[in-house]
């Protein structure tokens, strides 16, 4: 990927990132009632930006956090759906 993208290319992906993950903690703390699919989508988003902005601008450990930000979103995401479909119609 590092090929296809410049630094400042994936500086740029990395700041959307960043702000998408910004973006749904700060919503988890102002929000009554939270849209768990939306937090979890964002976060998903954020993480996957940012591992796109790491395969140019390298470090393990944040591309570790990343990884581990996926799966924690991926986590919610799915445990959301099978919640939806043990509920009754």
């Amino acid at each position: 990927m590092s090929d296809y993208l410049s630094p400042f290319a994936a500086d740029l992906i990395g700041f959307a990132g960043s702000f998408c993950i910004v973006g749904a903690f700060a919503y988890s703390n102002l929000s009554q009632n939270m849209n768990m699919v939306l937090f979890n989508l964002v976060n998903l988003l954020g993480a996957l930006l940012l591992i796109v902005s790491l395969t140019v601008n390298y470090n393990l450990p944040t591309m570790v956090l990343e990884i581990v930000w996926v799966g924690i979103a991926l986590f919610g995401l799915f445990r959301i759906w099978l919640d939806r479909r043990k509920a009754p119609a």
